[in-house]
């Protein structure tokens, strides 16, 4: 049904890398979320008012903050899309992320507010609730349509990987399971009016529920503002297919930005065979940035290191450094080893690798490898780099 719908209001509707097609889909989910949200809050505060139903209300409240939030992703998408302008030369996706915090917060505001209402209502010891058949009804029906809300959300933000629809989708599944209890609270208080503390006990304890969820999703959103690395798996991914590229030999130093889903900077460090001239070398750089773009939708920018292949010295120094590193601890690894006799001595270059999660003493080990080169090298001065984990 989602992708019919799709089919219906997008034009081109696979093709979710184009900034205009994603703009398209933010839009339907917003308007979707804006009108069915707008709905609920009517039936709800109509029937809460009514019934003098504090939960029903509060459940009404939390469908009006919706509204609001589904306005802020629509305002979202429409100023995301805008492309690159002079004071934004990486585009404007940021915004989006901005916009999920907002609902974010929005959820966690009316979790509290829900608390100190319940709160309040308990220690008034608050007995005017008036529960008729269409408090049931409202709420049965506010159940069915958050779930398929929210699976509305699910489907569109994972089609154009949207934080902001996913934290959506959270708090449509909240307002469902907030809806159920309050139905079950309902009932309980319709069938027993002795226990009149139901209706403000379950929006209290809802309330606590709501409310870690909201600080998880505050966390998802910030953390993409801030730089977050991305998968493990996707990095290898990446490495395994610029590997096998022909000419290329290695590849480390990838650093990753992001300005947005579907904006994408890496700058990478690959080795090739240093006997190739400029033109050949240049060549291998634009394979691996085609491969980039048109595998991984991802801008690069690659530099080069030479690598002496044919050289015995070479392949001699750099088992020795292998057997070094490995005795010491085999997270660590090296590349981009070269001798370079262009100084007033001559030295070693390479730059070491941790592997991730692994606690080293740096200095310690530089100190150490230091002197087993000299002692099988003296006349070259050892220069050894750390590689950072820039990968967020």
């Amino acid at each position: 049904m989602f992708n019919f719908l799709r089919k219906i209001f997008i034009k081109n509707c696979d093709d979710v890398q184009n900034p205009k097609v994603r703009e398209a889909h933010g839009i339907l989910a917003s308007v979707g979320g804006i009108i069915i949200n707008l709905i609920l809050f009517a039936f709800k505060i109509i029937v809460g008012i009514l019934t003098f139903s504090m939960s029903i209300i509060a459940d009404a409240v939390n469908n009006l903050t919706d509204f609001f939030s589904c306005i802020v992703n629509l305002i979202g998408f429409k100023v995301a899309s805008k492309p690159a302008d002079k004071d934004h030369p990486y585009g404007h996706e940021r915004i989006e992320y901005i916009a999920g915090l907002i609902i974010s917060f929005v959820i966690v505001v009316a979790a509290v507010l829900l608390f100190v209402t319940s709160t309040e209502s308990l220690i008034n010891q608050k007995k005017d609730t008036a529960i008729t058949i269409y408090s049931f009804i409202v709420l049965g029906v506010a159940i069915v349509v958050k779930i398929m809300l929210g699976l509305f959300y699910r489907s569109i933000g994972k089609k154009i990987n949207s934080i902001s629809l996913k934290a959506a989708m959270q708090d449509s599944i909240n307002d469902a399971i907030l809806s159920t209890v309050v139905l079950c609270a309902q009932l309980i208080q319709f069938y027993m009016p002795d226990l009149w503390f139901m209706d403000a006990s379950v929006s209290l304890v809802m309330s606590l529920l709501i409310l870690p969820a909201g600080f998880k999703m505050v966390k998802d959103t910030i953390s993409p503002l801030i730089g977050l690395a991305p998968k493990v798996d996707d990095v290898e991914k990446i490495k395994s297919g610029i590997k096998n590229i022909p000419g290329v030999l290695g590849v480390h130093d990838m650093m990753f930005h992001s300005y947005g889903p579907t904006k994408v900077y890496l700058t990478i460090h690959i080795e090739v065979d240093g006997r190739l001239n400029l033109f050949e070398a240049h060549n291998i750089c634009d394979s691996v940035e085609e491969y980039l773009r048109v595998k991984h939708g991802i801008e690069g920018t690659v530099h080069i290191d030479p690598l002496d292949v044919t050289s015995q010295d070479y392949i001699d120094m750099c088992k020795y450094v292998k057997n070094i590193l490995k005795d010491i601890n085999p997270a660590l690894s090296f590349h981009d080893l070269r001798k370079v006799d262009v100084y007033i001595k001559p030295r070693i270059f390479f730059e070491m690798e941790i592997k991730e999660g692994v606690k080293i003493n740096k200095s310690e080990v530089a100190k150490i490898v230091r002197e087993k080169l000299n002692k099988k090298y003296p006349n070259y001065d050892v220069v050894i780099l750390f590689d950072d984990n820039y990968i967020g």
